[in-house]
């Protein structure tokens, strides 16, 4: 399918794609679960080796990362539904990942990591192959343009990312801001390593049918209807 009638946004370099960590105070048992829980389950923020996903479930049928989890809702849901397969989850934001925290307890979860920093160093330690899916659902979407070289998809990000996943894997991206799907699918489809699945107008326009809907998205505070991309990465270049 040709790419949708978006402008064509400026490329920038890399920066923090992110904003505030710290919201509200956290409750008296989201504190607890920070001391308790999050020890066992958490992702070292500044891997100093490669990172095989499977030391923490070996016997996953699938690896699935998402970046940006939010307050969970998508990552916690997809958990349940899948227990066999193991969900790294990725959020800056203290509040977004004790939510996570008590999800995880309340549901007596066994395949879910957390990491309460930014992705960026943690997709770059992966293990080659190691993915079968990244999700980024609503990221910060920086709409300014003097702010558009902090988001998140950057030629290094996808660089990082098409390595991380299996050939076939899948990168699944959403957002309700025009021009950052717009600057999303330009910097994709200029990356060479990913195969656009849209086939017509409405594989765009409709969740996938695995999507479980975020808090976020009911908030509905871009300037479009959710737009859903999905990609499969082709194999390394030998």
């Amino acid at each position: 399918m040709s790419n949708p009638d978006f402008s064509a946004p400026k490329p920038f370099g890399p920066l923090r794609s992110f904003g505030r960590v710290r919201g509200r105070a956290l409750s008296e048992r989201q504190e607890q679960l920070f001391e308790t829980l999050f020890p066992r389950v958490s992702i070292p923020a500044e891997p100093s080796e490669t990172l095989d996903p499977l030391q923490w479930m070996p016997t996953a049928e699938a690896v699935i990362f998402e970046i940006g989890f939010g307050g969970g809702e998508h990552l916690i849901g997809q958990a349940e539904r899948h227990l066999n397969h193991l969900f790294l989850g990725a959020e800056p934001f203290q509040e977004g990942v004790a939510k996570a925290l008590v999800g995880i307890e309340d549901h007596n979860l066994t395949n879910v990591r957390l990491l309460a920093s930014d992705a960026r160093p943690v997709l770059k330690a992966l293990k080659p192959a190691s993915l079968d899916k990244l999700v980024i659902l609503f990221p910060d979407p920086w709409h300014k343009v003097k702010h558009n070289k902090r988001r998140l998809i950057q030629q290094i990000f996808l660089d990082d990312a098409h390595r991380a996943l299996k050939p076939g894997g899948e990168l699944r991206f959403a957002t309700d801001w025009a021009n950052y799907a717009a600057w999303t699918l330009a910097k994709i489809t200029q990356h060479g390593g990913f195969e656009w699945l849209a086939e017509t107008a409405t594989d765009w326009r409709t969740p996938p049918k695995d999507h479980i809907t975020t808090r976020y998205e009911t908030k509905k505070l871009g300037d479009c209807a959710p737009i859903f991309l999905r990609f499969t990465a082709r194999p390394q270049a030998s």
